[in-house]
């Protein structure tokens, strides 16, 4: 049997805490939600008379009214947190506005029960989504239609970054100075500078290094 030096420092666990603020138009739907998260070691609900920053919000809404668009604005604008969203009725064609508003779990409102709520809480806290098969489906589609109508008809990426600019910034990735990368793409070099000074004045990158650094962190290339 080993023996215990009273000596040694006992191991203790240490939880992060994410801290959690609910907003509904009804209180009743708002107690309710706060019930689900309540008592959960990971999880601390903000009341109204605490000033701590949230790591998460979950909001609660019947409809994606003008009222509650504008709470979602404000918010990513305010507090800029994840935000869980519990519906009633969701119209698909604002799903990506609800993206842009750092909206990454969405219940509606039928399916809601202890589990969902606390899952979909974790996970946006950890840089995950939560979202009906459904409407992930709808998601993607419209991001596919924006880049067939909207970005490849300009020259575009996702990214925000031209055709020739992912092209020259991939040539760099690959080690060519700007003489080489001129001859590759049949670029003057004076071109090959204007579009790799023009990527970073944009994004406010501080040398060729940090370029290239930023595109491949952000998969650019």
């Amino acid at each position: 049997m080993r023996k215990t030096n009273v000596d040694e420092p006992e191991e203790v666990l240490f939880v992060a805490m994410v801290c959690v603020r609910v907003l509904a138009g009804d209180p009743l739907a708002a107690e309710g939600l706060a019930s689900y998260l309540t008592g959960h070691p990971e999880i601390t609900v903000l009341g109204a008379d605490r000033p701590d920053r949230p790591d998460v919000l979950v909001v609660e809404a019947d409809r994606l009214s003008v009222e509650v668009v504008s709470t979602l604005r404000r918010l990513e604008a305010t507090v800029g947190r994840p935000i869980v969203l519990v519906i009633s009725e969701i119209d698909e064609s604002q799903l990506l506005m609800l993206v842009e508003n750092r909206v990454v779990a969405i219940l509606p409102r039928a399916t809601v029960n202890r589990e969902r709520v606390v899952h979909s809480v974790l996970t946006a806290a950890g840089g995950g989504g939560v979202m009906p098969a459904r409407l992930l489906g709808e998601l993607l589609e419209q991001v596919r239609r924006i880049q067939r109508d909207v970005l490849q008809p300009n020259g575009l990426t996702p990214s925000g970054l031209s055709s020739r600019e992912v092209a020259v910034l991939r040539l760099m990735a690959e080690g060519l100075d700007t003489t080489e990368i001129a001859e590759e793409m049949r670029y003057s070099v004076r071109t090959v500078k204007t579009i790799i000074y023009g990527v970073m004045a944009r994004y406010k990158l501080r040398n060729r290094s940090h370029l290239v650094a930023y595109v491949v962190r952000a998969g650019v290339i």
